[in-house]
């Protein structure tokens, strides 16, 4: 349920969430698939949903089953194993959005570097609305993203927004029709620099210390490409 088409001429691999028949609802199956094609050598991965929906989020039947013997922490746990996975890959992650993205696909959008919509994205989290809440890493990753406010309007009421208000809101950076486009777009930087950059960007330490990483990374990129300057 989960497909990689690697395209090694343009240095993108795309990982496309393929259950299209339940609006890619993630099980913990999937997770475990995503995790592992997240894993190349190529510069970028493209995350996609098949269909008309990006991600519906966590499977609803494995969320039931929870409540009667199952082990909601283990549940918890394994998604946030997977987000992890996506927000460290060894390759720049574009979270190409197209049609909905609900609860986990939210998430999984969140956890990628970069995220681009097309015109018939939305996003929601609905977990309020029946008891329960985005538990893949949301509650920290959205606020940082969209700044606390915008967070809380997300998160405490439940609604859904369109590709415009997300990117009003800095949900995603860009809203394009092929965001294909856009995962050629990075990769055909180069990819020692599209790495650096990456990892500033993902670094959470403190200020001083990424800007000392930066200072670092920028004098190695000096020393390999100094003389092409």
């Amino acid at each position: 349920m989960i497909r990689v088409d690697d395209d090694a001429a343009h240095g993108v691999r795309t990982v496309t969430l393929n259950r299209p028949e339940r609006r890619n609802a993630l099980t913990t199956g999937m997770l475990d698939d995503l995790a592992v094609a997240v894993e190349t050598d190529l510069p970028v991965v493209l995350l996609r949903g098949a269909g008309s929906a990006f991600s519906a989020g966590a499977d609803l039947e494995e969320v039931a089953s929870l409540a009667d013997g199952g082990d909601p922490e283990a549940f918890a746990e394994h998604g946030q194993r997977t987000m992890h996975a996506v927000a460290e890959a060894p390759a720049t992650v574009v979270a190409g959005v197209d049609g909905a993205a609900r609860g986990g696909g939210v998430e999984l959008a969140l956890a990628a570097d970069l995220r681009v919509a097309t015109p018939d994205a939305s996003f929601g989290e609905p977990g309020v609305s029946f008891g329960l809440f985005g538990t893949w890493g949301g509650t920290h990753r959205l606020p940082r993203i969209v700044g606390p406010s915008a967070a809380a309007d997300l998160s405490l009421t439940g609604r859904a927004i369109d590709a415009t208000d997300a990117k009003q809101i800095g949900l995603v950076s860009r809203v394009v029709e092929d965001p294909a486009a856009v995962a050629a777009e990075t990769a055909a930087n180069d990819p020692h620099a599209l790495a650096v950059v990456r990892d500033c960007l993902r670094d959470n330490r403190s200020i001083v210390a990424r800007e000392r990483a930066e200072c670092e990374a920028f004098a190695a990129l000096i020393d390999r490409h100094g003389d092409n300057l």
